[in-house]
């Protein structure tokens, strides 16, 4: 039986390149683990390039442009494609979105997340 480790129960998560740049740092800070499109310089990736890259590192996207997303994730389902989870929200002030996101981080796993889209 494998034991699951704390870090393993917790999102990790792809920040899209339309979130403020200043929000994976504040939840780093807080022990999360975050990768954005700013850091990895995938700038002018196709949401499905993003989409795929994230599924392929465990990570949820975070987004956004929840249309797109939208299209996307019932792709995915209906080709019985797999992927971390989908985040969305309404375009809010950076402390805002930091909250919203820290809520859904300290209430939501992995696993629970796992192909599913969340409106935050």
């Amino acid at each position: 039986m494998v034991e699951e480790t704390y870090e393993s129960l917790f999102i990790r998560l792809y920040l899209d390149e339309d979130i403020f740049k200043s929000v994976a740092p504040a939840l780093q800070a807080r022990g999360f683990d975050v990768a954005s499109v700013h850091d990895l310089h995938h700038y002018g990736w196709s949401d499905a390039e993003h989409l795929a890259y994230a599924a392929a590192e465990g990570r949820a996207v975070f987004t956004f442009n929840a249309p797109d997303y939208i299209a996307l994730h019932t792709e995915y389902l209906s080709e019985g494609r797999s992927h971390a989870g989908i985040i969305v929200s309404k375009q809010h002030s950076i402390r805002e979105t930091i909250r919203r996101l820290l809520d859904l981080l300290n209430r939501v796993t992995r696993d629970e997340m796992k192909n599913q889209f969340w409106w935050i």
